[in-house]
């Protein structure tokens, strides 16, 4: 799998490679949650939000669209064997858990929270002013039992502009954090005249979130809250380019 940036108006794919089949979920449809303190956008089947349709994709279980008000958040909770990330788009996530540790998470930083055989943890918004706005994302590990743990690191803006920066794998290859799944999950941050090719190998599958702003794949223009997902297991090639401004994640599965 490739992840390379090219100059301002990008190149032609590879006349070797076809272009990635590709399947779209719209903003729209994801499932809606107000609780007043918490607003939130359900990808997948999520606590009340059910969609037989939608229950994950792959090894991705949850990709929630959280927006929490200043100083509000989720109380001291329990989960096990799953691999929680949390990735902040604006604001500041306060994280406390069983483990023992206690960090504040801000764009740029990924966190990654191994479940494992059973941890507690809290995160409220660090601000008693603005709102945090952030994503919350659940991988299911290959294997459960795993012992509990935290890795939290920054990939600064630079590091993700105009290309598919690696932030979480099963090995942590390239600085990424590691997540106890056959899985990775890339960042990048792309203006207009910015663009980038992913190739993705026969037999593995791929999710593509837009986080904030536009962007176009493979021609299509998908804004905050769109996905696009491989329908085929041929593999081939996904073009992102800037629409303006726009943020997204990628996700790379067994």
């Amino acid at each position: 799998m490739t992840s390379e940036a090219t100059s301002a108006g990008g190149v032609e794919m590879s006349n070797s490679v076809e272009p990635l089949v590709l399947g779209f979920r719209r903003s729209g449809e994801r499932g809606d949650a107000n609780h007043g303190w918490l607003r939130s956008k359900h990808t997948f089947s999520f606590a009340d939000f059910y969609d037989p349709s939608w229950m994950g994709f792959r090894a991705l279980r949850v990709i929630n669209d959280d927006r929490v008000a200043p100083g509000q958040g989720f109380p001291t909770h329990g989960h096990r064997d799953m691999e929680i990330l949390s990735y902040v788009l604006a604001g500041a996530l306060e994280h406390k858990d069983s483990m023992g540790t206690g960090s504040v998470i801000r764009p740029g930083d990924v966190q990654r929270m191994s479940a494992g055989t059973g941890v507690r943890h809290s995160e409220y918004n660090a601000s008693k002013q603005e709102d945090v706005h952030f994503l919350q994302i659940w991988v299911q590990p290959d294997q459960a039992g795993n012992p509990p743990g935290y890795e939290q690191k920054n990939f600064p803006v630079e590091a993700r502009k105009g290309r598919l920066a690696l932030v979480a794998s099963k090995d942590g290859r390239e600085g990424s954090i590691r997540i106890h799944a056959d899985a990775a999950m890339y960042a990048g941050v792309f203006e207009s005249g910015d663009s980038t090719s992913f190739e993705l190998p026969a037999g593995r599958h791929l999710w593509l979130h837009v986080a904030k702003g536009a962007v176009l794949v493979n021609g299509e223009r998908l804004e905050a809250g769109d996905a696009a997902f491989s329908k085929a297991t041929a593999g081939g090639m996904m073009r992102v380019e800037g629409d303006g401004a726009g943020e997204v994640l990628l996700f790379d599965l067994h």
